[in-house]
């Protein structure tokens, strides 16, 4: 079954409970949320993919456009909410410091995530990936659920706080999602 996927990051500052007046990540939460509601657009049953830090975004973000996250082994679904981000070390600023393997590392997982290959993801060194503290747990996930009818739209790109974010949607049919 061919379904619809996106990938968001399970970063905190999305969450309300850290938000201040001025929102700095404005930029990656509106590509967040046109992503969901595309995502969970016309009742779709979104299975969540994330460890508990990206469960509590991935659940505030399907609420926030009036969705709900289906539970693993749960009833059948027909998306998927995978919650990760690249490499926590670009920058001497960033929560691991600076690790010069980081820039290597999403440049290649960028590039497989972008392509929507399927065996281009299963080749990522998910060991160096937890060294680098990337979230890596969905990826053999996203993996199962890419097909090569799937046409990777990126969203967003960009590495804020010394941490690599990608929002991307994948559509099934091969058809670009709707602009935001």
């Amino acid at each position: 079954m061919t379904i619809r996927v996106a990938l968001v990051p399970g970063v905190p500052a999305l969450l309300p409970a850290y938000a201040s007046r001025v929102d700095p990540v404005a930029d990656l939460r509106a590509a967040c949320l046109d992503a969901v509601r595309w995502l969970a657009g016309a009742g779709a049953r979104v299975l969540v993919v994330a460890d508990p830090q990206g469960r509590r975004v991935a659940t505030y973000l399907l609420s926030a456009v009036g969705a709900a996250a289906r539970e693993p082994g749960g009833a059948a679904y027909d998306a998927v909410l995978v919650v990760g981000n690249g490499s926590a070390r670009r920058s001497e600023k960033a929560p691991g410091h600076l690790d010069e393997r980081a820039l290597d590392f999403d440049e290649t997982l960028g590039a497989a995530l972008r392509s929507g290959d399927a065996a281009e993801l299963g080749k990522l060194d998910l060991v160096l990936g937890v060294e680098l503290l990337a979230s890596v747990t969905g990826l053999a996930v996203l993996a199962e659920h890419l097909s090569t009818r799937h046409r990777a739209e990126v969203r967003y790109e960009d590495d804020p706080f010394g941490v690599k974010y990608w929002v991307l949607t994948w559509d099934p049919e091969g058809h670009r999602p709707p602009p935001p």
